[in-house]
């Protein structure tokens, strides 16, 4: 459940539960496959194919589904997905943004308005909220990666714009064409980063109540058991004492 740190609060995370892992694999699998479409069906020459593969390993995917999915986009039998990115607002004057990949854009359309509509939220036109968010790059590590100054400096060096570290984990801002090269710097000094890929940074969060979070997560979750649905952006802040009392 999102909400335990700055990076988790604006980023919903799927495939919490154990119930959702199939899912999650199902989501994984469409982002390598058309990660692998968009150029080479090698992960050292397509950096969205290696961004979406090291997500994938971090989610536990197992190996043989990982090839299976770049091999699928590699012979040319893997279904056309279009990518397709809708906007909305949620409890409490929330803005939402949602990223899909599907195969049937007035399915998915339906789906993600129902979401919306039956969850105390409203979908909106194209750019209705994502002119209050950054396009950026993001750059996810552990906590285990280092303490906070070690991380900032190594990012500093890299070439990052910002660094957000909590108890969690840190999140490492870049530009958007910085993205993979300050991968790729950091790598050796950090590790492996848990996730590596473009983002969307809210300019001002919007603090929730205990009800206003309820409803929030109810409509998040609701998205995100859609199949068409990959990552849900928003401005949202849940503190930890409420997150507490929802869990």
């Amino acid at each position: 459940m999102a909400g335990h740190s700055k990076f988790k609060n604006i980023m919903h995370r799927k495939g919490a539960q154990d119930k959702k892992r199939s899912a999650l694999f199902s989501k994984l699998a469409r982002e390598i496959t058309v990660a692998a479409r968009s150029g080479l069906p090698d992960p050292d020459m397509n950096a969205r194919l290696r961004a979406a593969v090291i997500t994938a390993r971090k989610e536990g995917m197992p190996k043989d589904n990982i090839e299976r999915s770049i091999n699928k986009a590699a012979g040319g039998d893997a279904d056309n997905y279009e990518e397709i990115r809708y906007e909305g607002f949620g409890p409490g004057g929330v803005s939402l943004i949602v990223e899909t990949l599907t195969d049937n854009r007035n399915r998915t359309a339906t789906n993600v308005r129902l979401g919306f509509s039956k969850n105390g939220g409203n979908l909106g036109a194209p750019g209705s909220v994502s002119h209050a968010f950054d396009r950026l790059g993001l750059i996810a590590y552990p906590a285990s990666a280092g303490n906070d100054e070690k991380v900032f400096e190594a990012a500093l060096e890299a070439g990052a714009d910002d660094v957000e570290s909590s108890e969690d984990g840190h999140s490492i801002w870049t530009a958007q064409e910085s993205l993979h090269g300050v991968a790729k710097i950091l790598e050796p000094i950090l590790g492996e980063a848990e996730s590596v890929k473009l983002a969307w940074r809210p300019q001002t969060r919007v603090a929730l109540d205990e009800a206003q979070a309820g409803t929030l997560l109810k409509l998040i979750d609701t998205l995100d058991d859609d199949d068409d649905v990959q990552t849900i952006w928003g401005n949202y802040d849940i503190s930890d004492e409420i997150m507490e009392k929802l869990a």
